[in-house]
């Protein structure tokens, strides 16, 4: 009876193991699934040529899903860095050409350290919109989702405003080069991307701070409890998710070689997206960058395989949101058989 007894908690173990495992590598194993179904469908696909390709589309998206990473790992959200990302990206561009008249066709900035003051200006913006959010969310405690969305709306608004509604365009190379260069063969955003993923994971896995912010995300109260200056770490991590979205505002402007109202558009659910696909829980406490990265490429490979495949482009979007729906459910399930 005692061995039955045994085998069925060893069963019983085994089951909480499997689904445990399937949960945290999912998005891993749909990604080396895909690539390597696309990679007999299509030869070209597996070219160093459309990796490159494949990495510059996401990473853009990529970097702002770092900062969501931090973001939601604390059990928060950020709605607003799509428009953050444009308006860092319009406030950048006035920087560089030294005034904001200067529209389509207009005469090219300096370059030099011009383009230094504009990456600065777009970063310092974002960080400076983070602290503002990130103050509201964790020392007034309105709710982030409240603060972000009505950051979305007004930020964009900001946009709109200080650049009447005109596109800045027109860079000099200095300035283009950060967004459409190469450094050896690798796009100069891909390296930007990678070097934060693993800055990212560095801060999160192997520094102190890292930890407080998975405590925080998995129990606020014993982490206040237990003296973390809650207050302080809520609000730093927006200030991170605003770095990343100025960062990003500055590349997306160099790449387009043009600072547009419309940039960003949508950006924040396609970070989010990657955050989610890559296993980081909605309800904090359990991720990381690495995940997101995962999150970011499958999101990548997955629509490049659409296009390749000449699949209607309307699809592209339900498949992604069956995706990060899986994805919640598989977290889900996964907690469920833990406890």
């Amino acid at each position: 009876m005692a061995t039955t007894d045994a085998a069925a908690v060893g069963g019983e173990k085994r089951s909480i193991d499997a689904v445990d495992l399937f949960s945290r590598f999912a998005p891993l194993i749909f990604l080396l699934l895909l690539v390597a179904v696309m990679s007999i469908l299509e030869p070209g696909f597996r070219t160093e040529r459309n990796l490159f390709n494949v990495l510059r589309q996401v990473s853009i998206i990529g970097i702002l899903a770092i900062g969501m990473t931090f973001v939601i790992l604390t059990a928060g959200i950020d709605l607003s860095v799509g428009s953050m990302l444009a308006f860092a990206g319009i406030v950048c561009a006035s920087v560089a050409k030294g005034t904001r008249d200067l529209l389509v066709g207009g005469v090219t900035d300096p370059g030099g350290s011009r383009v230094l003051l504009a990456a600065l200006a777009a970063i310092g913006l974002g960080m400076l919109i983070g602290a503002f959010q990130g103050t509201l969310i964790a020392r007034i405690g309105i709710p982030a989702f409240i603060v972000t969305l009505g950051g979305l709306t007004a930020w964009r608004g900001a946009t709109l405003l200080w650049s009447n509604g005109q596109p800045i365009s027109s860079f000099s190379d200095d300035f283009t080069f950060w967004g459409q260069g190469f450094l050896g063969p690798v796009p100069v955003p891909v390296v930007f991307f990678l070097v934060l993923v693993a800055i990212g994971q560095v801060v999160l896995k192997y520094t102190q701070y890292g930890r407080w912010i998975y405590a925080l995300g998995g129990n606020p109260e014993a982490a206040r409890l237990s003296g973390l200056n809650t207050v302080l770490l809520g609000a730093s991590v927006y200030v991170i998710s605003g770095f990343c979205a100025g960062l990003a505002g500055f590349l997306q402007t160099s790449r387009l070689n043009s600072a547009e109202q419309v940039a960003g558009q949508g950006f924040e659910l396609n970070a989010i997206a990657a955050v989610v696909i890559g296993g980081t829980s909605l309800f904090g406490g359990q991720g990381g960058v690495i995940g997101t990265f995962i999150g970011a490429m499958l999101i990548g490979v997955l629509q490049n395989a659409l296009v390749i495949r000449n699949v209607n482009p309307y699809v592209q979007p339900i498949v992604v949101g069956a995706i990060i729906i899986l994805s919640v459910l598989f977290d889900q399930l996964a907690k469920q058989r833990r406890r």
